[in-house]
């Protein structure tokens, strides 16, 4: 098994949570952008968060960067890495990732460097425990790509890269290949991307130290035909893995072997209340910090759904359908002291703050929000 550095094992630690004063900061992606002609509005926003009384108090625009969308951070918080999905690298409309170091408390940001994301539209982006690796989701080519993280921070051009192929039975949705997520294994010997297009997660046995890549035996989880996977987040026990479905609106609650790499289905269940009968798109999904509760964002229902976690094997049983506030719940997330839920509603461009009992794992409305344009992900540092 490999080896987590001290760093990596502290930011794992929940003492960090306990902090009632933070940064939030949130990616403000405009679909229509071109290299040409940028939105000024485009970048990364932040926010001074208060853990108390669930307030965000904005910052402003702490980056200017193209169209980002997914962002994540370096395990010592002193890194944010962000995806671009559409840049003039090197006089092309490609995807790119943007490094930028944390300036302390403040919430600036400062550029390190910019490098292909190894295709187009990249989505998720994730950095390993150890802080030596990332790796990326390009959507539009169907592609995986991984990197090492520099010592200033910075990444390198691509060390690994996959390119799939194929298609899923939905011809409008998966005509070809789109992967969406990448993530990480908790014990840090893994990656796993999420194809939307093909109906797979693909599992890669991970070299930290290189960032190489190397597909597993059994090299990817098939999931049932038609139902897109493109989120996935794993149980804090490390038994489980969630991975939610855009396609059919569900949620495969998925047993892991860690040693041999291999996802097998538990269950599959709806992420949309019952008779619901609209058009929608499940976006994100995510386990409380205890591992109690999983949540899941609804865009066209607009809704966050909250399911409650079996004990005994993972399974789900929804106990609640919440209004997000807005319009196109494209992203969420969990505040670090697992007290607040709060979403990054896409078409009505605001983050809205929702209470979270962690004793019962429903939501309340506070009626607060901070206005952001097309906010996409959000994250806390």
């Amino acid at each position: 098994m490999a080896q987590l550095s001290a760093v990596a094992l502290a930011a794992r630690t929940p003492s960090w949570a306990r902090e009632t004063e933070g940064l939030l900061f949130a990616a403000s992606y405009i679909k229509d952008d071109t290299p040409d002609s940028p939105s000024p509005n485009q970048g990364i926003y932040g926010f001074r968060w208060d853990a108390d009384g669930g307030i965000l108090t904005p910052l402003g625009r702490t980056a200017a960067t193209a169209s980002p969308s997914f962002l994540c951070f370096s395990p010592d918080r002193r890194y944010l890495y962000a995806v671009n999905t559409l840049d003039a690298y090197k006089g092309e409309p490609t995807g790119s990732i943007t490094s930028f170091a944390v300036k302390g408390s403040s919430g600036g940001l400062k550029a390190i460097n910019t490098v292909a994301s190894g295709g187009t539209v990249p989505c998720k982006i994730t950095v390993d425990f150890t802080g030596k690796a990332a790796f990326v989701a390009n959507f539009g080519t169907g592609s995986a790509a991984s990197f090492q993280v520099l010592k200033n921070g910075g990444l390198s051009k691509a060390v690994s890269r996959f390119q799939y192929t194929g298609h899923g039975p939905n011809p409008v949705r998966q005509a070809g290949p789109h992967a969406h997520c990448t993530t990480v294994s908790p014990d840090n010997r893994y990656v796993l991307v999420n194809d939307l297009g093909l109906d797979r997660i693909c599992v890669y046995h991970l070299d930290p130290a290189t960032a190489q890549l190397t597909p597993n035996a059994l090299a990817y989880y098939e999931a049932l035909p038609g139902s897109g996977p493109r989120s996935l987040a794993f149980h804090p026990t490390s038994k489980w893995a969630y991975s939610l479905n855009e396609v059919n609106n569900t949620i495969d609650v998925l047993s892991w072997d860690a040693e041999k790499g291999i996802l097998a289905r538990l269950q599959n269940i709806s992420t949309l209340p019952e008779g619901f009968s609209g058009v929608n798109k499940a976006a994100t999904v995510a386990v409380d910090a205890e591992g109690r509760f999983v949540y899941a964002s609804n865009r066209g229902d607009n809704s966050i759904t909250t399911f409650a976690v079996s004990d005994r094997d993972g399974t789900l049983q929804m106990v609640q359908n919440m209004d997000c506030g807005g319009k196109i719940p494209r992203h969420f997330a969990i505040d670090p002291g697992n007290r607040w839920l709060l979403v990054a509603n896409q078409d009505s461009s605001s983050i809205v703050v929702f209470a979270r009992d962690q004793r019962t794992g429903l939501l309340t409305a506070t009626g607060r929000q901070s206005p952001v344009d097309y906010p996409v992900c959000l994250v806390f540092h």
